[in-house]
């Protein structure tokens, strides 16, 4: 097959470049109501992607070794060029929105997705916070390598909907033209999508378009001011806890229960689900889901005193 560009490395001068102009864009005009950059949330956003690029390393050799197998055994083959490469985006943009929704709403794939949504601020940086644990996307793809779909045209659709969305997680654009905010994923819609509030938790999943929300009824335009991170937010900075703190707190639940069927239930159901008559164990941030799941995170955060989008 052709060799295809490797998308992210020729986008890191961007990524730095757009980081700084924004940084300077609060410097010259603060905004009273967005937290822009501070210190030690930027430098926890930066060390949490540049970790992310060694432990993607390394779980992409059994990811390679599994699509591989996969796409050696399949009759199918789908041709690279241009037309077939649009339409690779497309369906990998699919696969994309159904993983994401599962990492909010399946509470074994959110204790990897969390690190994304902990941060209290909505910035550039926290583009790059990304978790070290990623082996949880792969399964969702299968079914392109299946009908023929390159592994290496899948990573480079991957790394074009990775790019796009780092654009978008910024305050300093407002609005886009309504054709575009109707189609495209923009930085209006994934504001929402990282807002802890009610009425935005586990809003708009999409990576380069946001059409899938509006099919699949997951869908909330930016109304109100968004308050960013967790229903329960973390109080460290530490790389390595904001990797693993959602683990953790799995771990204590699954240990606090007694029946085999509860800690499954732990591992598949939502973050917010609970045993009846049980509060959350420890520090376990309580995610954004679907509206049955958005009503068992009232009644913890009722019950216990106590967010990814």
């Amino acid at each position: 097959m052709p060799d295809l560009p490797d998308v992210v490395l020729w986008s890191v001068p961007a990524f730095v470049l757009l980081t700084v102009v924004e940084m300077v864009s609060y410097r010259i005009h603060p905004d009273d109501d967005a937290a822009g950059y501070t210190g030690r949330d930027t430098a926890a956003s930066l060390s949490m992607g540049l970790g992310s690029l060694f432990t993607d390393a390394l779980w992409k050799i059994p990811i390679v070794a599994i699509y591989s197998g996969v796409y050696a055994l399949t009759p199918l083959r789908v041709p690279v060029t241009w037309w077939t490469v649009l339409l690779m985006l497309l369906a990998q943009d699919f696969f994309y929105y159904w993983s994401h929704r599962g990492h909010h709403v399946i509470r074994l794939l959110w204790a990897c997705h969390v690190v994304h949504h902990s941060s209290r601020n909505f910035n550039l940086s926290t583009a790059l916070r990304q978790p070290w644990t990623s082996l949880t996307s792969w399964p969702f793809y299968l079914p392109l390598v299946a009908l023929g779909v390159h592994p290496a045209a899948l990573a480079f659709c991957t790394s074009v909907n990775l790019v796009y969305q780092f654009w978008i997680h910024t305050e300093r654009v407002d609005r886009l033209a309504r054709p575009l905010e109707f189609v495209l994923n923009t930085p209006s819609h994934h504001r929402v999508h990282h807002a802890s509030q009610g009425g935005y938790l586990d809003r708009n999943f999409g990576g380069i378009l946001i059409v899938w929300d509006r099919l699949f009824g997951s869908f909330t335009p930016e109304t109100e001011r968004p308050v960013y991170g967790l229903t329960k937010n973390i109080s460290t900075y530490n790389p390595l806890r904001v990797a693993t703190h959602e683990y953790a707190a799995l771990a204590r639940d699954l240990a606090a229960v007694r029946t085999w069927k509860d800690r499954a239930r732990h591992l598949v159901l939502g973050p917010g689900w609970r045993p009846e008559g049980a509060t959350a164990a420890g520090a376990a941030p309580i995610a954004a889901q679907g509206a049955a799941a958005m009503a068992a995170a009232a009644a913890v955060r009722a019950g216990a005193g106590g967010k990814d989008a």
